[in-house]
């Protein structure tokens, strides 16, 4: 008796002590699969099963995604864009999420979405062709399942709302084989009245969308706690759905939330909200000087918590993975962002007329007017020098 009570009591203690190291926020519990030194805890509401190629895999998506996020900033700072939004430190956040989606899932980003645009098989040079300023970043919404970046703080969140609105009138929900959508967008989104409207009507219409917040703690230059007296998560009580937060610099952690949360909202059980606590560690975009409200002691500390390092530190003690693959993982991602600079560079310009293409899906007589006016000016400066 005394042996079988020793056996019985073992796991149990194990497992208590497991969910003591997961990640607090003050009082509230934030999931967290592996910590901050790469060690793999348990949760009692969300866990992973993963092949070791499966672990590899976001990894590689996590390095080449930074890698060419990078290639992006520095495109920027030698004038062949003319603005870049940076995603450095939000790649487990947004792989995690990304790889949870079912093929048809529908995704409505923000313009900072590009690791999600990678798991989705977009080629990453298509949003480079809109802050590059020569297309508007058009890319096949309906095939790819993933609309286009959205400028408009926090107007993605409405788009969102509605398509899952549609979604449930097509009869496309109850099942795992239905159709879910997740809304991104960041905490400083969380304070616009479209994303608080989007909650309602998501909420009353029982729609199936996820809003994903990833809150990575600036807006712009305001921190969040002048935006926010409690965890953003806590917002969704007083809409009427559940709110979860999760280490967003854990990439496991990140797709057991997401997976459960669409799985949620595919089977007909209504709206959810993440809030995936981050950081942003580079600039808003590259017109803005963190450095003028930001204490470099604040970024070190976040660098410490590296979604990258952390997964490595996994992969390394789990021996999953050696020093030959992880070399050979840079080696491709280096690889990758020579291939887009140059195809970015190589981006041609386009005619000034072509503003007016694609107006109106069948056109206008009106557009058609003012492109033969606009044209007529433009010709008007051949052969001028101007």
């Amino acid at each position: 008796m005394v042996n079988g009570d020793q056996n019985r009591a073992g796991p149990k203690k194990k497992a208590t002590t497991r969910r003591k190291k997961a990640a607090k926020t003050g009082d509230t519990e934030m999931v967290q699969l592996l910590t901050a030194d790469g060690e793999r805890v348990t949760h009692p509401d969300y866990d992973v099963d993963m092949t070791d190629q499966q672990y590899r895999d976001l990894y590689r998506d996590m390095v080449i995604v930074r890698r060419l996020d990078s290639e992006g900033t520095a495109l920027q700072r030698q004038g062949q864009l003319g603005i870049w939004a940076s995603l450095q430190g939000q790649e487990a956040a947004q792989i995690g999420s990304g790889r949870a989606l079912a093929q048809q899932d529908m995704v409505f980003p923000t313009y900072r979405e590009h690791g999600v645009l990678w798991t989705r098989d977009i080629d990453p040079i298509m949003p480079f062709g809109l802050f590059r300023g020569v297309d508007l970043g058009g890319w096949d919404s309906r095939r790819y399942k993933f609309q286009m970046y959205t400028i408009v703080i926090g107007a993605q969140a409405l788009h969102a709302a509605g398509y899952a609105m549609g979604v449930t009138m097509d009869g496309k929900v109850g099942s795992n084989d239905g159709e879910a959508v997740i809304a991104y967008f960041g905490d400083g989104a969380s304070s616009q009245g479209d994303v608080n409207e989007s909650f309602v009507f998501a909420s009353v219409y029982n729609s199936p969308v996820v809003f994903f917040c990833q809150n990575n703690q600036y807006a712009i230059s305001e921190p969040v706690f002048r935006q926010a007296r409690s965890p953003l998560y806590k917002r969704a009580d007083g809409f009427g759905f559940p709110g979860v937060r999760v280490d967003g610099n854990d990439v496991l952690a990140t797709y057991a939330v997401t997976k459960q949360a669409m799985d949620h909202a595919r089977n007909g059980n209504g709206p959810s909200l993440i809030e995936a606590y981050t950081y942003r560690m580079g600039a808003h975009t590259t017109t803005d000087d963190p450095t003028r409200y930001r204490d470099p002691g604040e970024v070190e500390a976040w660098r410490a918590k590296d979604p990258i390092s952390r997964m490595r530190t996994f992969l390394e003690r789990s021996s999953i993975a050696d020093g030959d693959y992880f070399d050979s993982i840079d080696e491709e991602a280096n690889r990758h962002a020579l291939d887009l600079r140059e195809r970015v560079i190589a981006l041609p310009d386009p005619s000034p007329e072509a503003i007016f293409d694609h107006v109106y899906a069948e056109g206008s007589p009106l557009v058609d007017a003012e492109r033969a006016e606009f044209s007529a000016y433009h010709a008007s400066f051949e052969g001028s020098g101007h």
